[in-house]
């Protein structure tokens, strides 16, 4: 657990998460089509992280004040099924899990992009051998 902590990337935790509630923000003052760009925070949060798996715990964890304003009333009012409380922690879930998935896709992201980075050196290498080569002849 220890040798786990370390490896977090705490500043993109810190400011994906205060992105993502102040879109949440700005949406709730401003207009509700902002809503949905508070997963430019959670993307953060996962493409700070050096694994798929901690990308998506860390999004789910980076999800937290999405839910707290979500139950504060921020993004409107429950009605129905919502009031009670089996309907508060559906939300909570489905908000969490969503979280978790788009964390999961910053960091699936970012791990592509090193393998073609270094897909990229790797060729490069190849060619200056090839073009040392020419010019020996």
């Amino acid at each position: 657990m220890m040798k786990f902590l370390p490896d977090i990337n705490i500043k993109a935790l810190v400011f994906g998460a205060a992105i993502a509630a102040a879109f949440i923000l700005f949406g709730y003052q401003i207009n509700d089509w902002l809503y949905p760009f508070s997963a430019i925070g959670l993307l953060y949060i996962g493409y700070g992280q050096d694994s798929i798996k901690k990308g998506a715990i860390l999004g789910a964890l980076g999800a937290t004040p999405i839910v707290v304003l979500t139950l504060q009333g921020y993004m409107g009012t429950f009605s129905g099924f919502f009031v009670s409380e089996t309907g508060i922690l559906t939300v909570t879930v489905v908000i969490l899990v969503v979280g978790a998935f788009v964390g999961l896709v910053g960091a699936w992201t970012k791990a592509n992009r090193v393998k073609a980075l270094a897909e990229y050196e790797k060729k490069q290498k190849i060619r200056k051998n090839k073009n040392k080569k020419k010019n020996r002849k």
